[in-house]
C-alpha cells in the first residue's frame, strides 16, 4: 500500500507543495520528488508495526556510507502501517545522516548466495529528535505548517562536510538528553563516548565547547554565562 498511498496523500514536507511525484521505476535510490523545490525522497516502510523501530534495515554498508556524503542523497520518509492504516510517518532530512547512525551488519556467511556481503541498519534511535519530523504520529496527522516549521528550524544544521556534521549532530543528540538548563560540566560527562565516536580528535573537551558555540549560533541553545546553557 505504501507507494500508492504516498502518491495520493503526501505533500512536500520541505516546501509545502500539495503533492510529490513518483520517479520512474528502477531509479537507484529516490522514489519521489517535489516538482517545485526539486527535493528527492526515498520511501521505506514497515508492515505490522505500531511504533517506530529503533533501527531501519538498509542495503549495502559501503554504498550507504558513500551516499550520505553526497549532496544528491535523498531525504528519507519512513512509514509504519498495520491493517492498511498508517500508524507513523516521519521525515529524516538528508543532512541528519552521519556515520554515527549507520550500523554495519555482519558479513553474510560463506554458504550464502552473496557470501561476504555487508549490509547496514539506520539507527534512528541515534538521530536527534528534531531530525525525526513527524507527519503522522500514532495515527494522528500533524498540522502541515507545524511540519514545515520544524524543518525550517532544523535546516541550519545542514552541514556538507560529513565529519563536521557528525560532531555537530552527536553533540546535539547529547544536549537533548539534558534538562532545559544545563552546564558545560554536564556536557563533559559525554567526553568518553564522543571520543569513541570521533577517535581522530585528541582534544574532545575543546571540540565540545566549539560545537556548543555552533549550536548557539544556529539558534538551538543560549549561553547564560559561567558555563551554563539553556535550550531554545
Amino acid at each position: 500500500m505504501t507507494e500508492n498511498w504516498a502518491q495520493k496523500n503526501l505533500y512536500c514536507p520541505i516546501c509545502g507543495n500539495d503533492y510529490i511525484n513518483h520517479f520512474e521505476n528502477n531509479r537507484p535510490v529516490a522514489d519521489f520528488y517535489c516538482p517545485i523545490c526539486q527535493s528527492e525522497f526515498e520511501l521505506k516502510s514497515k508492515e505490522n508495526q505500531l511504533i517506530l523501530p529503533k533501527k531501519i534495515v538498509n542495503g549495502a554498508y559501503d554504498t550507504l556510507i558513500k551516499r550520505i556524503s553526497d549532496t544528491n542523497n535523498p531525504d528519507l520518509l519512513y512509514l509504519t502501517h498495520k491493517n492498511f492504516q498508517v500508524q507513523n510517518l516521519i521525515l529524516i532530512p538528508k543532512f541528519f545522516f552521519t556515520e554515527t547512525i549507520i550500523e554495519k551488519r555482519k558479513p553474510l556467511a560463506d554458504t550464502a548466495r552473496r557470501a561476504g556481503w555487508v549490509g547496514s541498519n539506520i539507527e534512528i534511535q541515534k538521530v536527534p529528535e528534531i531530525g525525526k519530523i513527524h507527519l503522522i504520529k500514532n495515527q494522528r496527522i500533524i498540522d502541515k505548517q507545524t511540519v514545515l516549521s520544524i524543518y525550517r528550524k532544523a535546516k541550519p544544521l545542514d552541514t556538507r562536510n560529513l565529519d563536521s556534521r557528525g560532531w555537530l549532530l552527536d553533540t546535539l543528540f547529547f544536549v537533548e538528553k539534558l534538562n532545559q538548563e544545563f552546564t558545560l560540566k554536564q556536557m563533559y560527562a559525554f567526553e568518553e563516548v564522543l571520543a569513541k565516536l570521533h577517535p581522530n580528535n585528541q582534544n574532545v573537551k575543546a571540540k565540545i565547547r566549539q560545537q556548543l558555540q555552533q549550536l548557539r549560533d544556529k539558534g538551538f541553545i543560549s549561553f547564560d554565562g559561567h558555563g551554563r546553557y539553556s535550550k531554545i
